[in-house]
């Protein structure tokens, strides 16, 4: 991707929050930023004139100078510190502001109509760990993007003012190369530029690898991260298989892409702290070695030898902003393409999968009836490979449907009712405005009090103490009442059978018109499974029934099949 074209999509990414509900507060302490940005340049022209001044009043020997500078860097030192810091809260506000006016427009973005689960199954664009994206990177990117923006204009700044300082001290001088004087004006600006500039390209070519080994580092760490979490969320079922062995195994392998990722970037950050530490001290020394001569000579006071060294150091400072700053540009450029690429990919979703009228997709519509119909519908692998072909068939309000043959297939049919699994074509008749309930093997329990969890995705309080403690004697959960208004990490504590009965509360308070079952209740025994199916089958008789499921007897609960290939 060309410089140009980068920065033109970080612009179209994160610009808006300039023209958001609150841009006018946005803009003021933009603008207040940059006020305060001029007055830390006013204080640095203030300190080198006091410089000169000062250096003056000693080759004087002048107490009463001496006295008239002390006073005067007091003032300096108040104003400066007033600058900092509040040049550090105004800063920070507009960081925490666009980080938060971005996190929140990436998650609309992912957490929207099943784009998170789409998103993984997309090849265009970059979109693993998208936790460590949202999370991470986005700080990066803008915290980072306000420190440089910053750093820019203060060098820029620096710039223009140290450069007419510099260029009134510089004199004429005459260079003198034998057959030929030529006089000079300007002669400190000119080497500070040629200094400076050389610097900058040496120092820009060199830094070049950290983006990439930033980007191998960061993605080798959230890959470790999720890993780690992935096996904390399912410690039960690894416990019992004893896998314990080939989870460390995992991790050691993941753990060892950080190490060739940590030297692939300590050999880039090594060739920049070379160059950056030679840099630093031939900084402080160069200027002074170029003055000194005028001073011998008698043609400057030791002030303006001062003056102009500090001038010359300030001038190649804002001249090698992107020599100090390279390390800082290249891990913000590595997080904006991280970003980047999940927002590509869900723009991919939306240009390419989600689109209503692409005849390579299955359509969802919403019908005047109660009842769910498959006309022509052909259900796709990834790869094109049909696994249904050219279903046919409605399902009326109140039947009781087994779907039997591959249970692969029949998740990908409830993926492809709910608008999760878009690849194939036909079209799916949706019955209006009615609530399609669907159970998966394992209920989702967000963490935090029981109640809340039993009730998601409703509010708390959508739901009365009586029904709660109805639903949850009938589901066979009655000691857990006493733990509504606990508040836990329920996926962790509690077993598979009893979330899945929680899965079944969940049901009998939502009591909806269409229930679609896939292995809700497989880890109960054939009793258990059969009495609950009865149960809902008694507690909500007008209720439609869609099942996958391994009971044997199934059938007894449905009297009417969709076989499945």
């Amino acid at each position: 991707m060309s410089e140009t074209g980068f920065f033109m999509r970080f612009i179209r990414l994160a610009g808006g929050y300039w023209h958001a509900k609150e841009q006018v507060s946005i803009r003021r302490l933009t603008a207040i930023l940059i006020a305060l940005t001029v007055a830390q340049i006013a204080i640095a022209v203030i300190i080198t004139e006091w410089s000169a001044d000062l250096f003056n009043a000693l080759d004087q020997r002048s107490m009463k100078g001496l006295m008239v500078q002390v006073s005067a860097i007091i003032l300096i030192f108040i104003a400066n510190i007033a600058i900092t810091v509040s040049h550090l809260k105004v800063k920070r506000s507009l960081q925490i502001g666009w980080r938060t006016w971005l996190t929140e427009h990436l998650i609309s973005r992912w957490m929207y109509k099943g784009r998170h689960y789409l998103v993984t199954h997309t090849e265009k664009g970059e979109h693993d760990n998208p936790d460590g994206r949202i999370a991470e990177d986005i700080r990066i990117a803008t915290e980072a993007a306000i420190d440089l923006c910053h750093s820019l204009l203060y060098a820029l700044l620096l710039l223009i003012s140290f450069t007419q300082i510099l260029w009134s001290l510089s004199g004429v001088v005459t260079l003198d190369i034998g057959f030929i004087k030529t006089p000079v004006y300007g002669h400190l600006v000119w080497l500070a530029l040629i200094y400076a500039c050389a610097a900058s390209l040496l120092g820009w070519l060199i830094g070049r690898p950290l983006t990439p080994a930033t980007d191998a580092k960061q993605t080798a760490e959230a890959n470790f991260r999720f890993s780690l979490v992935t096996a904390q969320e399912n410690s039960l079922s690894i416990a019992m298989i004893h896998g314990e062995e080939n989870e460390q195994q995992r991790f050691r392998v993941l753990f060892a892409n950080i190490g060739e990722a940590w030297q692939q970037q300590t050999k880039a950050w090594e060739q920049i702290l070379m160059f950056s530490s030679g840099y630093s001290i031939l900084s402080m020394a160069f200027p002074i070695l170029i003055s000194a001569p005028r001073y011998i000579l008698g043609s400057i006071t030791l002030g303006a030898l001062m003056q102009s060294a500090q001038s010359f150091q300030q001038m190649a400072s804002a001249l090698s902003w992107p020599v100090n700053n390279m390390a800082g540009i290249f891990e913000w450029r590595a997080s904006v393409e991280r970003i980047l690429g999940l927002l590509e990919s869900l723009d991919y979703l939306e240009d390419e999968i989600a689109s209503p009228n692409d005849p390579r997709r299955i359509t969802l519509e919403k019908t005047d009836s109660s009842v769910l119909t498959f006309e022509k519908l052909c259900i796709a692998k990834l790869n094109g490979e049909e696994i249904v072909s050219c279903l046919n068939t409605e399902i009326k309000a109140g039947q009781h449907v087994l779907i039997t043959g591959n249970f692969f297939t029949g998740s990908k049919l409830f993926k492809a009712i709910t608008g999760l699994w878009p690849w194939g074509y036909g079209r799916i008749g949706l019955p209006d405005d009615e609530q399609l309930f669907f159970m998966p093997p394992r209920p989702y329990l967000p963490t935090g009090t029981l109640r809340s969890a039993i009730c998601y995705p409703a509010a708390e309080d959508a739901f009365s103490q009586d029904a709660l403690e109805v639903a949850f004697r009938l589901a066979g959960v009655t000691d857990l009442i006493a733990q509504l208004d606990q508040t836990d990490a329920w996926d962790k504590a509690l077993s598979r059978e009893t979330q899945q009965r929680l899965g079944l509360v969940r049901l009998l308070l939502y009591r909806p018109k269409w229930i679609f079952i896939q292995e809700a209740f497989d880890s109960l025994d054939n009793t258990g499974e059969e009495m609950i199916l009865r149960l809902i089958c008694r507690e909500l008789p007008d209720a439609t029934l869609l099942t996958v499921t391994n009971l044997p007897n199934a059938t007894a609960f449905h009297p009417h099949k969709l076989p499945l290939a």
